[in-house]
This record gives C-alpha cells, structure tokens and sequence, in this order.
C-alpha cells in the first residue's frame, strides 16, 4: 500500500477538487477557500495532469462533473471527512465547542439569534458564529457552516438531512401604543389607510431569498379585500429595520409569526386581530453532513426543536381558550 500512497496527488488539491465539485464552480471554490480563482483553477489542472483524466467539462458559465469525477468525488470527500474528525478529535480537549450557522438577515437577526441567547444562558461554553446574508446562497454549502436556516427545501439536495421547523404565517402587528393612539382597526379593510410598512421588490430577487413575494396587496386579497392604491409610508429591503420601525411605532409591517414572535412575547408588537395568511411554504434547519455526529451541535437542534413544540402547544391552548 505505501508504494502506491508515494505517488498520489498532494492532499491539498483532492480538498480544492472537493469544494470545486460541490459548488460546481471555481470562482465559489476560490470563495470558500479564499483563494484566487487562478489558484483553484491551476489546481485542478495539476490534479488532473497527475491522474491522467479530466475531471470537470469547462462550459462558458458552469462546470460539469465528468464519469471520472463522479467516480472519484465520493471516496475523496469520505477521506477527508475522516481526516478532519481525526483533528477534530485531537483538538477536541482544548477546542471550546463551535456552532456555525447561516442564514438571511432577518433569519439570523430576529430569530435564530433568540435562540441562541437562550442556549447560551444554559450553556455558556459553546460558542457560535453567525453567518448572515441575504445575497449570497452558497453559505449554507461551506463546510465550516453546521446548520442553515432555509425557506423551503426545494433548496437542498437528496439525502441531506432536513428538520421541519414551522409554516411560513403572515399577520399585521404594530406597537401596542400605535393601536391605542391610531385605532381601532375592526377589521383587515381598515387598514387601507394606515401607515404600511412594506418590503421593497429587491428583497424578494436576493439570491439567497427568491421567493414568491408576500406584499399587503396579497395580505388584503387574501382577506377578501381588494385594495387599489395603496401606499406604504415607508418600504425597504430590509425586513428588520421595518420590524424595528413598528417597534418604534412608527406604522404597521407584516410580521412573519417566526420573526416577531419574541416582540409580541415582550409585548413590543401586537398581533392586530386573528387574520393570518399562510404561504404554502415551509421552514428547515439543514445539517451538514460532517456536523451529523457532533453532540454540541444535536443538543442546540434538539432545544430549538423543544422550544418550537412548546410554542406550538400553548398558541394551541390559547387559541381553545378563546
């Protein structure tokens, strides 16, 4: 076995072949490894002047993965799995436990950062580095990244390991004190003439959202109603800078039950009256692979997923009290 190991390829290049295959890419490998596009680019052709083959089909603006790639990408990305768990284990005495995670901003902003500090409170030696963007898709893909927050799971692959976490649910909140001096709003066509906080276009074609926009045209239509001009007195891409503007009480947003849950908890923002829209659309926190056998990271997926049914009971209980 040791002749044959004397003349394989240096490990750094199979590691770069990897991250290349996985974003199908050069220019996001050279992102993830935060190197230069000429670097990945050269090593893959070292690689493949080593083993005599090609591995990826150069298109104008993608790459394909040849039979050869294929071949080999699985035992590659399974080696350095194993080398990495290895160090992870020699480190392991001294190394505080890490969880990384990504997401969009208002994901990481107004939930998964509540999340946190309640973990936190309870264990306060593992540490987490947050990783947010609303334009850039590829994060959820890094190695280094443990668990992703996503709007669907059209998103991920087969065989990648998905949690459910909650329906996408949309409803008017506003301060408390907005309602008592602007109110009372009996019913969702009186609103057509309050003061509408709204999402710009813009962050619905981000990269890293792209989803089917939920606007207070949909929320009324919805309803029942059909609203012409209506005109919000400010709209931003945004969506925690509105979410601060209503705290603030400067008008009504659409809340996402998920990211104003713990304002309406604080009694920072009401819920106006019981007129939600779902969007047929769900929410998942995403596993990556090599972070599948780490207990730090399995318990924070198991407190997230415990404090969600708990939620989801009481609004159940409260919703039969009523």
């Amino acid at each position: 076995m040791l002749p044959k190991r004397r003349y394989l390829p240096s490990l750094g290049s199979f590691a770069t072949f990897e991250v290349a295959a996985k974003h199908l890419s050069f220019t996001l490998a050279a992102n993830e490894l935060n190197v230069s596009q000429a670097a990945i680019s050269q090593q893959i052709r070292g690689l493949e002047k080593s083993l005599g083959v090609t591995l990826f089909i150069r298109k104008h603006n993608s790459l394909e993965l040849t039979s050869h790639a294929q071949q080999l990408l699985s035992p590659v990305a399974g080696a350095l799995d194993i080398i990495c768990d290895a160090i992870n284990g020699i480190n392991a005495p001294s190394a505080p436990p890490l969880i990384t995670c990504s997401g969009t901003n208002a994901a990481i902003a107004c939930w998964l950062k509540t999340y946190v500090d309640r973990f936190r409170s309870k264990r306060p030696d593992v540490r987490f580095v947050l990783l947010a963007s609303d334009e850039d898709d590829t994060l959820r893909n890094f190695d280094e990244v443990d668990l992703s927050f996503i709007c669907g799971n059209e998103r991920c692959e087969v065989g990648e390991s998905l949690y459910y976490l909650f329906p996408d649910i949309v409803q008017p909140v506003c301060r408390p004190a907005y309602l008592k001096r602007h109110g009372p709003f009996p019913d969702p066509q009186s609103l057509a003439h309050a003061d509408l906080l709204d999402l710009h276009r813009k962050h619905w074609t981000s990269d890293a959202i792209g989803w089917h926009p939920v606007t207070w045209d949909d929320w009324f239509r919805a309803n029942g109603f059909d609203v012409p001009h209506i005109a919000p007195i400010m709209i931003s891409n945004n969506y925690p800078l509105l979410v601060n503007a209503a705290v603030k009480g400067e008008g009504i947003v659409l809340g996402w039950r998920h990211l104003v849950a713990s304002q309406v908890n604080d009694h920072a923002l009401c819920v106006l009256f019981d007129a939600p829209v779902r969007v047929d659309r769900g929410y998942y926190l995403k596993v990556n692979r090599a972070s599948l056998d780490k207990p730090h990271v399995q318990e924070f997926i198991d407190f997230v997923l415990t404090n969600l049914a708990a939620l989801e009971q009481e609004r159940l209980l409260g919703a039969a009290a009523t």
